[in-house]
């Protein structure tokens, strides 16, 4: 028996590791054999900004196989060496590195932005941004649906995107971008149940610290707070929500968690959990009112819900305990512990793993379809963000209930 094992080097371990998501992600292994056939992004260049790890290489196979060129960057700090040497070794321009600071980062998007795609697959609305900034009023008038700037359309993945979109962004942008977070298939599989088990298991992984009993207050009750909520109760912990939407807080209350403000809330918390997509939610109020030596987290998209800044200001000491673990000293003689240095934890921890496989293939295969409506009928589609089409979305769910085996 002859055991077979990656090369000591970084694109042969990426492909082994994508080898694994690979065959479980089914969905896109059959979409993937369509677009070979009918190759629907022929022509098209595909610039992305989403995270890159092993499932994300799949779904640019995919695209890839669809006859796309893809120019593609991570996120900050989610970046996955191994993987991208094996995207680069499939003929994918592909920038960045797991090392990267935030500012490099930000050089790595507009690398993308500046090899002019003709396909958005954003993550946050950074591209959108740089697009909207190109957008040239004279072309739109002129009726050039790109207004100016070659961009037929694109998707964005998430919650904090879709909403940039539709503040920052609004009437901005002259092609569609769908917004797949919209999709209430992929809030129920991915967004509740997919990071809701993420994030525990992250937590789990990261701190090894027991579960049962434990105190975690949840900021935010939409579709990833009512997961990490869920997830947290049915393995023991005491579990607290803050919410500042009434309807939200009062649905959280008849789930049965505990829901104040989470300045309230603060001095309960032995961890602190923040998954709402707004900027500023563990403040220095917030950080005042906390236990000593309190973990805080943060699940949502940028690494801005807690004020990381402000926390490292005001520190008498910060200590790196073990990966993804630091500890912050504070006047007093007090001290909390920050995971993942605030940025999003279950993809920028120790061994990070993301949502899970099956998960992630229902997702991609909404951004795989959507792609292809964008790329095949851009006319179709209204300017600006609009949430993924009934028909998309009810034959994945069709799909996906065969794959799973629901009528066992």
């Amino acid at each position: 028996m002859s055991i077979h094992t990656p090369a000591d080097d970084l694109a042969a371990r990426g492909a082994a590791r994508i080898d694994w998501i690979r065959s479980r992600m089914t969905l896109l292994a059959e979409v993937r054999a369509r677009f070979a056939d009918e190759q629907p992004f022929a022509g098209h260049r595909i610039g992305m900004s989403l995270h890159l790890e092993p499932k994300t290489a799949v779904l640019l196979e995919t695209l890839q196989a669809g006859g796309a060129e893809i120019v593609a960057t991570g996120n900050h700090g989610s970046t996955q060496d191994d993987i991208v040497a094996h995207l680069r070794g499939q003929g994918m321009t592909v920038h960045g590195t797991r090392a990267d600071t935030l500012e490099q980062h930000h050089v790595n998007v507009a690398a993308v932005d500046a090899a002019r795609p003709s396909i958005l697959l954003d993550n946050g609305a950074d591209l959108a941004a740089l697009a909207a900034a190109r957008v040239d009023p004279e072309a739109v008038a002129a009726g050039d649906p790109t207004g100016g700037t070659g961009i037929i359309g694109g998707t964005e993945e998430t919650t904090s995107g879709g909403m940039r979109l539709r503040t920052e962004l609004a009437g901005r942008l002259p092609f569609p971008l769908i917004v797949i977070n919209d999709s209430l298939l992929k809030a129920i599989g991915e967004n509740k149940h997919s990071v809701g088990q993420s994030v525990v298991e992250s937590i789990m992984r990261i701190t090894n610290l027991r579960l049962v009993g434990r105190r975690f207050l949840v900021a935010g009750y939409g579709w990833c707070g009512r997961g990490i909520a869920q997830y947290l109760r049915a393995m023991g912990a005491k579990v607290a929500v803050a919410e500042i939407d009434d309807l939200k807080a009062f649905e959280a209350a008849w789930d049965g968690y505990r829901v104040g403000s989470i300045v309230d809330l603060a001095s309960w918390a032995e961890v602190v959990i923040t998954a709402t997509g707004h900027p500023d939610v563990v403040t220095a109020e917030v950080v005042d009112a906390l236990a000593d030596g309190a973990v805080l987290a943060n699940a949502g998209h940028f690494p801005w819900e807690i004020d990381v800044p402000g926390l490292y200001a005001r520190a008498t000491s910060r200590t790196v305990l073990d990966e993804a673990i630091e500890r912050v000293d504070l006047p007093g003689g007090r001290h909390v512990v920050l995971l993942a240095e605030g940025r999003m934890m279950n993809l920028a921890g120790r061994e990070p793993k993301g949502n899970s496989i099956e998960a992630m293939d229902l997702g991609f295969l909404l951004q795989a379809l959507s792609l292809e409506r964008v790329a095949r009928d851009p006319a179709s589609l209204v300017a600006g963000a609009q949430p993924v089409p009934d028909a998309i979305e009810r034959a994945i769910a069709r799909g996906m209930l065969a794959a799973m085996g629901a009528h066992r």
